[in-house]
C-alpha cells in the first residue's frame, strides 16, 4: 500500500469532519492499530472464501485474464462484515466471462449484461463479475452509458468512493489501493478517488450515496464531498425514481439513519425527492413548542429504530419519518395564539400516498405507510381509559396485521421532555395494549368477523349473491365492532331486523 497520505491532508471546517490537520503520536498510532485489525479481518475474510475466489481466479489466469475482488467486498472484508455476495472485476468482457463461467458456476445470469455484469453461483456464493468500465454521463440522460475500460487502474478510478476503490487479485491476493482507501477506511471518512465534481457529474447517484454511507458505516463525509453535494444536487434531477428510491431506502434502513436524513437535508438533496422532510423545519411541534416538526421527526425515527426487534423495519421508519408531513399545511393559529395541526394525520396521510408513489414504491409498502400515518394520531383520544370496548375493537381492525408497527409507532410518537408527561403517556398505551391483549383473548380480535358468513346471510334472506348480501355483511360486521360476539339466535335476529328496515322479506 502507497505510504498512508490521510494525515498530510487538509480535512478541517465542519462538525462532521473531526480529524485534525496535524495529528499527535497518540492519533498516528490509534489509526495504525484500526488498520492492522482492518487487515486482519480482511485476512480471515479472505480465507473463507479463497477456495471459491481463488479457484475462480486460476480459471481467468488460465485464460490470460485478470480477476480481482474489489468494492465493497473488499471494503467489507477489511470491516470484517462481508457476506456471501462477491463482487469481481476483470479484463474479459462480458461473452468471454460467460466461457469461462461454463463447466465452474452452478448456475449463470445476464441480467446485468449490458452493464458489463455477469452472474454466477458456487457453494452458496453469489458472484458478479464486471468487465472493468468507465462508465459516465453525457449529463443529459437518466442511465449510465457503459464504457469498457483497460485497467485495473481505469476502473478503480471511476468507482464512487475511495473505501469502495480498493482491490484484491485472485488467486495472488495482491491489494491494489491507488487513493489510499485503507486510510479513509480507518478515519471513517468518505471521499471521492478524484475530484467530488468529476465523481457526481459522472453520477449523481453517488451523492446520495454518500449519504447512504454515512448512515450504513457512521463515517463522516469529507468538507469537499459535502460542498460538491450541496453545488450539486440539482444534477440529482437527472437520475429515475426508482435509482433514488432504491438508495433512499437502503439510508433509511442504516444504523444510523438520522446522520444520513440530516446530511440530504443539509445539502439540498432532499428537496429534489421528497421536499416535505425540509418543509418540516418551520412547522412547530404544538406537543413541544420548544423544537420544530423537523428535529421532532429525526427523534421519532430514532426512536422507532431503538424499538424494532429483527433488524431494520422499512415501513416503521418511513411511517416515522412521514408522520407529521401533513402539519405545515394544517397549521393554524387559534383565538389564544396557541399552534393547532386539526386533521393533520388525514392530510399527511394523503401527502405520503402521492410522494411514495413518485417514488415507485410498491402497492403493499404504501397502502401499509399511509395506514400508519392515518392511524397515529388515534391514540390520543383514548385519555385516561375512555375508550369503549368497541372502540378498542375499532383500533385493533383497522390497524389489522399492522398493530405491531402502529404500537411502536405511536410510542416512537411521544418526545416530551416533560418526563411526567412521558409517563403518564407510556403509562396510559400501556393499559390499551392490556385492553387489546384481554378483548383479543376472548373474542379473537386478529380476525374479527360477522357472526354469520355470507352463505348464511342469504340462506336466511333468501338473496341470491350480490350487493345486498356485502350490504347486509357490512352491517353485521358493525354490530360485531359495536358490541362484540353474538349469539346465533342474535345474530340472526338482528339480520332480520336489518332486513325489514330495508323493505325486504325474511
Amino acid at each position: 500500500m502507497s505510504e498512508n497520505r490521510a494525515g498530510d491532508r487538509e480535512l478541517t471546517g465542519t462538525q462532521e469532519f473531526t480529524r485534525a490537520q496535524e495529528f499527535t503520536e497518540a492519533q498516528k498510532n490509534a489509526e495504525a492499530q484500526q488498520l492492522t485489525e482492518a487487515q486482519k479481518s480482511a485476512v480471515a475474510e479472505l480465507l473463507r472464501i479463497s477456495p471459491v475466489a481463488d479457484d475462480l481466479g486460476r480459471r481467468f489466469a488460465g485464460a490470460g485474464h485478470e480477476l480481482h475482488l474489489v468494492g465493497g467486498s473488499v471494503r467489507d472484508a477489511l470491516l470484517g462484515r462481508l457476506g456471501d455476495d462477491l463482487d469481481f472485476a476483470t479484463d474479459a468482457h462480458p461473452e468471454q466471462t460467460i466461457g469461462l463461467l461454463r463447466g465452474w458456476a452452478e448456475s449463470i445470469w445476464e441480467t446485468g449484461r449490458e452493464f458489463g455484469t455477469i452472474g454466477a453461483s458456487k457453494h452458496g456464493f453469489r458472484v458478479e463479475i464486471t468487465t472493468y468500465r468507465a462508465e459516465s454521463y453525457d449529463g443529459v440522460s437518466r442511465n449510465p452509458q457503459v464504457q469498457y475500460g483497460t485497467t485495473l487502474a481505469d476502473d478503480l478510478m471511476r468507482r464512487d468512493f475511495t473505501i469502495n476503490a480498493m482491490a484484491v487479485s485472485v488467486p495472488g491476493h495482491e491489494f491494489t489501493d491507488l487513493f489510499d482507501g485503507l486510510g479513509d477506511l480507518a478515519a471513517k471518512v468518505i471521499r471521492t478517488p478524484g475530484a467530488p465534481e468529476l465523481s457526481f457529474g459522472d453520477d449523481p447517484l453517488r451523492m446520495l450515496r454518500a449519504a447512504r454511507f454515512a448512515a450504513q458505516l457512521r463515517f463522516a463525509v469529507a468538507p469537499e464531498v459535502r460542498d460538491a453535494m450541496t453545488r450539486m444536487a440539482t444534477d440529482l434531477d437527472r437520475i429515475t425514481a426508482e435509482r433514488i428510491r432504491d438508495e433512499f431506502s437502503k439510508l433509511l434502513c442504516g444504523a444510523d439513519p438520522i446522520a444520513g436524513l440530516r446530511l440530504l437535508v443539509g445539502t439540498g438533496l432532499a428537496e429534489r425527492f421528497m421536499p416535505e422532510l425540509p418543509g418540516l423545519r418551520m412547522a412547530i411541534d404544538e406537543h413541544a413548542q420548544h423544537k420544530d416538526v423537523y428535529e421532532h421527526t429525526l427523534t421519532v425515527v430514532s426512536n422507532a429504530v431503538a424499538l424494532e426487534e429483527d433488524g431494520p423495519d422499512l415501513i416503521l421508519r418511513l411511517a416515522a419519518l412521514l408522520h407529521d408531513i401533513g402539519k405545515p399545511d394544517t397549521k393554524a393559529i387559534e383565538g389564544d395564539g396557541r399552534v393547532s395541526f386539526h386533521h393533520h394525520e388525514v392530510v399527511g396521510a394523503r401527502m405520503t400516498r402521492s410522494r411514495l408513489k413518485a417514488m415507485k414504491y410498491p402497492k403493499d409498502v404504501i397502502a401499509a405507510v399511509n395506514q400508519l400515518v392515518f392511524l397515529h394520531l388515534r391514540f390520543y383520544g383514548y385519555g385516561r381509559g375512555e375508550w369503549t370496548d368497541s372502540a378498542v375493537r375499532r383500533y385493533v381492525t383497522d390497524a389489522g396485521e399492522l398493530l405491531p408497527r402502529l404500537h411502536k409507532l405511536v410510542r416512537s410518537d411521544c418526545t416530551t421532555r416533560n418526563r411526567r408527561k412521558a409517563a403518564q403517556l407510556s403509562s396510559t398505551y400501556d393499559m390499551l395494549e392490556e385492553r387489546i391483549a384481554r378483548i383479543a383473548a376472548e373474542e379473537d380480535l386478529a380476525r374479527v368477523r360477522p357472526d354469520l358468513d355470507g352463505n348464511a346471510i342469504m340462506e336466511l334472506l333468501g338473496l341470491p349473491p350480490g350487493p345486498l348480501v356485502g350490504r347486509a355483511w357490512r352491517h353485521l360486521k358493525e354490530l360485531r365492532l359495536e358490541r362484540g360476539p353474538l349469539d346465533r339466535d342474535e345474530a340472526e335476529a338482528e339480520l332480520r331486523a336489518w332486513a325489514k328496515d330495508q323493505g325486504l322479506s325474511a
